[in-house]
């Protein structure tokens, strides 16, 4: 690589580095001199590069990629969930929940206010934290010893708890596909992704060992519901992750069981008894609604501590009057039926529209959760274009992948919202869009012939 960079020092390497970055000489995603070549080049000794490096990658300037080398930090945007910006198209691609099944908050809100919260006061309200000790004691541990945090809901969480445990360049394992609040949270805080496989019973017993053979720090994991394919832990593969994770009590396992009061499938916790370092968090954005930016975090002692410092009084405490609210809907009967219905109502949705592709010629595997993922026997950015020109706004697997190394063949389609006409509707485009996907690149018989009927 024909690069001017200069410098003696680790220091002087960095800065000239960082001016190439700057003026565009080093473009986002491209690799750098391998540490020994540089080295020799530079008349220095190998640890004053690696110094180099660690310095920029601490600035987020570079990022390594193990045996991938290291590279200049991709700063493009990461996709999000929620609506698309200025579409005409009908977006299937949301990730919402439906605004008609979140719990009015109207009758309730003359009863939570109460007297001013101050400064140095508890950062739970007393009835939130009373509710909550019930609410996550169903992972093993006695509610009395349960560590509790509240904070601005699950993605929060886990920033802050990234945060306080990791340094820049540090390693961890997110799920392959991945949610997409993961990924921006591992990319903006420079750690290192390491992708860990899902299948039907959630993440792999396999991809797991992989991933703490790389070193990593910490686990993120969804036990249920996963988004985006919907898979949930069996009792099985809890048991051996568990078993794993035995070997590694001092990885941080962090988990995000978002879809908790609406799953239609049992918890099973990858989280040992005698394991040292995890944070359990259910928030309550998929129920009580995005706006509801609330989730409460369960812990280890020394996790707790650590996360608590990143909230003290005055500064990102959560607000009683929410943690009031949340408090009130959730102990309301009514409020629990109604989410209790509003479960039912997703998976019957999804499942229909699975019956639909599967007489498409599109079968489906329904997980829980308010998505269908889809796999395709043809590239899907390709099927999401055919989607495009038939009106409607898909989402392609290729967003949900850590590390974005081979192109997806899954599309994540929200669609418990859809009538049963525009449900029928969507699945013929889809299969359409497949089969035009097919003969472009002159694949025959795609999908298997529709059934009538």
């Amino acid at each position: 690589m024909d690069l001017d960079i200069s410098g003696r020092s680790a220091t002087e390497i960095a800065e000239s580095l960082r001016a190439l970055v700057e003026r565009g000489t080093l473009a986002p995603g491209e690799l750098l001199p391998p540490v020994r070549t540089l080295a020799e080049s530079l008349g220095v000794n190998r640890n004053t590069v690696v110094a180099a490096y660690r310095q920029l990658a601490q600035a987020g300037v570079l990022v390594s990629r193990g045996r991938g080398g290291t590279r200049v930090a991709d700063r493009a945007p990461v996709a999000q969930e929620g609506y698309a910006v200025d579409s005409v198209l009908r977006d299937i691609g949301t990730g919402n929940p439906d605004p008609d099944l979140i719990p009015d908050p109207s009758p309730l809100l003359a009863g939570i206010v109460g007297r001013p919260v101050l400064y140095g006061e508890p950062v739970i309200d007393p009835g939130l934290e009373r509710w909550a000790r019930a609410w996550m004691s169903d992972g093993g541990a006695a509610p009395d010893r349960l560590q509790l945090t509240v904070t601005s809901g699950a993605a929060d969480a886990v920033e802050r708890l990234l945060a306080q445990s990791l340094t820049r360049d540090d390693a961890v394992a997110l799920e392959d596909p991945c949610f997409l609040a993961s990924i921006h949270t591992v990319r903006l805080g420079g750690y290192r992704p390491v992708p860990v496989a899902v299948d039907a019973e959630g993440m792999t017993v396999a991809g797991l060992k992989a991933a703490l053979a790389e070193g990593v720090r910490a686990v993120v994991c969804t036990p249920r519901a996963q988004n985006p394919t919907g898979a949930s832990l069996s009792a099985r593969r809890a048991a051996d992750l568990r078993a794993v994770l035995s070997d590694h009590p001092y990885v941080l396992v962090i988990e995000d069981d978002h879809f908790s009061a609406l799953s239609r499938h049992p918890y099973h916790s990858l989280i040992g008894p005698q394991h040292e370092r995890w944070a359990r968090i259910r928030s309550v954005s998929k129920f009580l609604g995005p706006d509801m930016c609330l989730a409460v975090v369960a812990s280890d002692g020394e996790t707790a501590d650590r996360l608590a410092m990143r909230l003290t009084p005055g500064t990102t405490w959560v607000s009683h009057l929410l943690q009031r609210l949340t408090c009130a809907l959730m102990t309301d009967p009514g409020v629990i039926a109604s989410i209790q219905d509003a479960g039912a109502h997703y998976a019957e949705r999804n499942a229909a529209f699975a019956r639909r592709l599967a007489a498409h010629g599109i079968p489906v595997q329904v997980g829980d959760g308010l998505n269908v993922w889809v796999g395709l026997p043809v590239p899907a950015r390709a099927v999401a274009e055919q989607l495009m020109r038939r009106g409607w706004l898909a989402r392609g697997g290729d967003d949900f992948q850590p590390t974005g190394d081979t192109a997806s063949t899954h599309v994540r389609l929200t669609v418990h919202d859809l009538d049963d006409e525009e449900a029928e509707h969507l699945a013929g485009d889809l299969a359409a869009a497949v089969r035009a996907v097919g003969a472009t690149l002159g694949s025959a018989n795609v999908l298997a012939a529709p059934r009538m009927g």
